[in-house]
């Protein structure tokens, strides 16, 4: 594997030279605690991200995890977690959602087919991960709706209407620190500044 990037920040991304990995060769790996992912057959391993990841992630639970998994309207879940998608076998997102109607993507403990939402949060290391490769795979695997959020600005990219013959979405919008995030396609709605507050350490 060879480090995509030369930065020293505490998460770092390697991806592999190999261009023939699979799911059976995924399963095969260690449980070490770092997140493997096989995107377009190259394998990426992640290591483990910052404490602010990790509290964005938290506020993902409380702001759109909790109340759909409460209204019964849909099951949410975040990584480590395998998402089955063509060009991700898997893909590892820091969250998502799939619509109770939709419940039957999931089974044999992964995501196989497309969830309804998936959220990344933006990491310092390689933004281009998130920003091109995995948002090029999700609306190519049919994902609705995909949000980046970027802890440096505290705002969320909303990617909507995928196209998967261009590989990328029709629709987007940036939804500011100052206001209040409204899915287009999901019933969510939530102040986007909570997304980012409060943490004891907020270090990128």
């Amino acid at each position: 594997m060879t480090i995509t990037t030369t930065a020293p920040l505490p998460q770092l991304v390697l991806r592999s030279l190999d261009h023939n990995w699979d799911y059976a060769r995924w399963e095969r790996l260690p449980d070490d605690g770092n997140r493997y992912e096989v995107l377009d057959g190259v394998l990426y391993m992640t290591t483990a991200p910052s404490n602010y990841h990790q509290w964005i992630i938290g506020g993902l639970w409380q702001f759109v995890g909790v109340p759909c998994r409460a209204s019964g309207f849909a099951h949410p879940f975040a990584a480590p977690i395998g998402l089955l998608i063509p060009g991700c076998q898997p893909a590892q997102p820091d969250f998502l959602l799939v619509k109770r109607e939709n419940a039957g993507i999931i089974h044999d403990g992964r995501i196989r087919g497309a969830p309804d939402l998936v959220v990344e949060v933006l990491s310092p290391s390689n933004p281009e991960m998130d920003t091109d490769t995995k948002r090029g795979l999700y609306a190519r695997g049919g994902v609705a709706e995909y949000w980046i959020a970027r802890p440096a600005t505290r705002d969320v990219l909303v990617y909507w209407q995928p196209d998967q013959v261009l590989a990328d979405f029709i629709q987007v919008r940036l939804f500011a620190s100052d206001e209040h995030l409204i899915s287009p396609t999901l019933p969510i709605e939530f102040a986007v500044a909570d997304l980012f507050a409060g943490a004891p350490d907020s270090s990128l």
